[in-house]
């Protein structure tokens, strides 16, 4: 898959893994109301670099994670986000860690990974539970 070409004839950068549904979903929470995918797209991308159809299709994937509702409008839909871009994320690592079989390689290889500072925090939060 190549890069798209802007306007300029440059290639566009491309995004990060999820970049585009934290973005999707940071601005749903934001615009406090349910939005139509045009609607998403012109706050999303004034500019008009990103495609309708990547945003229907992000929200499609959206709704079926439970990370956004939807309700019928005519023949269209509107998308209120029900979580934010760190449920996602954390979401994501639990369907990683549910795909193997060993849990504990799995962790104690990804603890051994974390900075310091994330290593102390998620300690505390397991101290918590």
């Amino acid at each position: 898959m190549q890069d798209e070409d802007d306007s300029s004839g440059r290639s566009a950068p491309r995004r990060r893994p999820g970049e585009l549904a934290a973005h999707v979903l940071n601005t749903l929470a934001e615009a406090g109301e349910p939005l139509s995918p045009g609607e998403l797209l012109e706050l999303l991308e004034p500019a008009g670099s990103l495609s309708y159809s990547a945003v229907v299709t992000t929200l499609t994937r959206l709704y079926e994670k439970k990370a956004v509702t939807r309700t019928r409008v005519g023949r269209a839909y509107r998308y209120t986000a029900v979580t934010d871009p760190s449920a996602l994320v954390a979401w994501r690592m639990s369907r990683l860690l549910d795909a193997e079989a060993d849990h504990t390689s799995v962790l104690t290889r990804f603890v051994s990974g974390l900075d310091k500072r994330d290593e102390e925090t998620l300690r505390r939060l397991l101290g918590e539970g």
